[in-house]
């Protein structure tokens, strides 16, 4: 794909949204007013950058737009890395921010398994290619049923005993009287860089590299 001439950064909506602006804005991109409107329904911005615009999509979908070359950068979670495994990312940089874990969880009742018991399990979760691999290793066929939001609902319906989602403090799987039983995975948002653009771009792409490793290196430190 031909990209354009001018950087694209895709940023996630949700609540990494509002981690990740203050390293934005700390690295010197300062996104147009419309951006902080809630009565927009814009999904481009322009910034003070002339050269650099912003996008605001679906977490999934940022990792998506730079693997395909329609963005240059984007802030992207390792478990989407992992769940896609796209071999157009690169990612040169750990923000620090959206931390959380990738957990195994079953109804309170039940969670006295062993997980290095099982054979055979059936999830439900949004990571299904992740979720395989991490029991494959272990020597467990992991059945997978692949929902997008809702995953509490699962084992109250009788979709599946056990879920595999995202963690932060525990506090929605308790609501639901579910236990967290296995990590699977730690997690933190990165700056991931489209490749063949960092190899066309190198300039340009490695300047903001350098300017959100300072961003993160002045938010450690301060």
């Amino acid at each position: 794909m031909e990209l354009t001439d001018k950087l694209v950064l895709a940023l996630p909506k949700g609540r990494i949204l509002e981690e990740v602006m203050p390293l934005v804005k700390a690295a010197g991109i300062h996104p147009e007013a419309a951006f902080d409107d809630p009565k927009s329904r814009a999904l481009q911005f322009d910034t003070n950058i002339p050269n650099l615009s912003i996008i605001r999509v679906r977490a999934f979908d940022a990792a998506t737009f730079v693997a395909f070359g329609a963005a240059h950068l984007a802030v992207v979670g390792n478990d989407v890395l992992q769940e896609f495994g796209y071999s157009d990312l690169y990612s040169p940089l750990d923000l620090d921010i959206g931390h959380c874990r990738l957990s195994l969880a079953m109804p309170e009742d039940e969670a006295t398994e062993d997980p290095r018991e099982w054979s055979h399990i059936r999830v439900a979760t949004k990571y299904p290619n992740l979720t395989r691999q991490y029991y494959a290793e272990r020597g467990v066929q992991a059945e997978c049923i692949k929902l997008n939001g809702a995953m509490e609902l699962a084992p109250q319906l009788g979709l599946s005993r056990r879920i595999v989602d995202l963690v932060s403090t525990g506090g929605t799987l308790r609501a639901n009287q579910l236990k967290e039983v296995e990590v699977l995975t730690h997690i933190t948002s990165r700056l991931v860089v489209h490749r063949p653009a960092f190899k066309t771009r190198p300039r340009e792409i490695s300047y903001w590299i350098d300017r959100f490793r300072e961003a993160v290196q002045n938010g450690t430190n301060s």
